[in-house]
């Protein structure tokens, strides 16, 4: 019987005609070698059956190639585009994505964040700004660069790519304001655990305030993100008084929720209520009628961030902060209030 010894990196190289270090680099940064050069050493690879020791590699050079997003849901697709464009950068210049979840609990984030970095996680995505400082300190003590996204504010230390979620809002209120809407409702995000819903509810008041309406007048229904959530608050907004004649929302799957109850209920939109929401996900363009929203540019940010920490791992480029912009998007659910005038 014959032991076949387990192929090596110096036998790849061998067999591609190429140096170790070629290897190397066409295994973990492939987009820095020569497409033939990188075909010749796949070639290899597959003909000899070999696979890295990721293990002995990492001891060697104290890097894993991995990188964490945290995120605080996977229960719908908020941020699904985001971190497929994200995964898709890293994957380009040879890092793999490790993904978890906090259910928007700060506890289970520290947890996880700590559970990366002693899997020897070699950099973090995380989303938002707000956290104990201690996480902060420990990351910094860690040596792990962390990038922050889904939020911009230059007035924070560390480096993001995202926007301003106040700004982009704001905006949102400024079209409905601009319709003759002035009995306004809001279903949000938990805002004490959640700094993007906290500058979105922020927006809102900000339009009012600038419109001339009392900010104070604002009817906010706080809540969990899904679709069952913008149900319940559709029914809590509608039942206060005044009642709204504009229902803003501060993601697509609240508003999708809300018009799903006006529908059971037989309350037309936008006709007897506007709804908008915030996101811009397919889910806005298949109902009906066709939701008004505010664009985010997911993708983008995804592919920027993964970016700037392929880049700051591989040759040590500083990360920077990055804004993107947002856009509102008019679409059939908003319209004047009934008669032309809120009541």
């Amino acid at each position: 019987m014959t032991n076949n010894p387990t192929p090596t990196l110096y036998d790849v190289s061998e067999k591609a005609g190429v140096s170790t270090a070629t290897v190397s680099r066409a295994l973990n940064f492939p987009d820095r070698v020569a497409e033939k050069t990188r075909k010749r050493v796949m070639d290899a690879v597959t003909a000899l059956g070999y696979s890295p020791n990721f293990g002995a590699r990492a001891m060697a050079s104290r890097r894993t190639n991995t990188i964490g997003a945290v995120i605080p849901t996977m229960a719908n697709a908020m941020f699904a585009r985001g971190l497929q464009a994200f995964e898709e950068e890293l994957r380009r210049h040879g890092f793999t994505m490790l993904v978890a979840s906090t259910s928007y609990q700060p506890n289970i984030e520290i947890d996880q964040i700590r559970s990366l970095v002693a899997r020897g996680a070699d950099g973090l995505l995380l989303i938002g700004h707000h956290r104990d400082p201690e996480i902060y300190d420990f990351l910094k003590a860690q040596d792990v660069p962390t990038l922050v996204t889904w939020a911009y504010d230059p007035s924070e230390p560390r480096p993001s790519v995202g926007f301003d979620n106040r700004v982009a809002m704001k905006a949102m209120a400024n079209e409905v304001i601009k319709m003759g809407h002035t009995k306004i409702a809001l279903i949000s995000g938990e805002s004490s655990l959640n700094d993007r819903a906290d500058a979105r509810i922020h927006g809102v008041e900000d339009a009012m305030a600038d419109a001339g309406l009392d900010p104070s007048d604002l009817n906010i229904h706080e809540t969990t993100f899904g679709i069952e959530e913008g149900a319940r608050g559709f029914d809590a907004v509608m039942m206060s008084m005044p009642r709204p004649t504009a229902i803003m929302c501060s993601a697509d799957v609240l508003a999708v929720g809300a018009m799903r109850r006006a529908r059971e209920l037989g309350i037309s939109v936008p006709d007897d209520v506007s709804i908008t929401g915030f996101d811009d996900l397919e889910l806005a363009q298949v109902v009906h009628p066709p939701l008004t929203t505010v664009f985010v540019p997911h993708a983008e940010m995804g592919r920027r961030a993964g970016l700037a920490l392929a880049r700051q791992l591989s040759d040590g480029t500083p990360m920077g902060t990055t804004e993107l912009a947002t856009q509102p998007i008019l679409r059939g659910t908003l319209a004047p209030p009934k008669n032309g005038k809120s009541s």
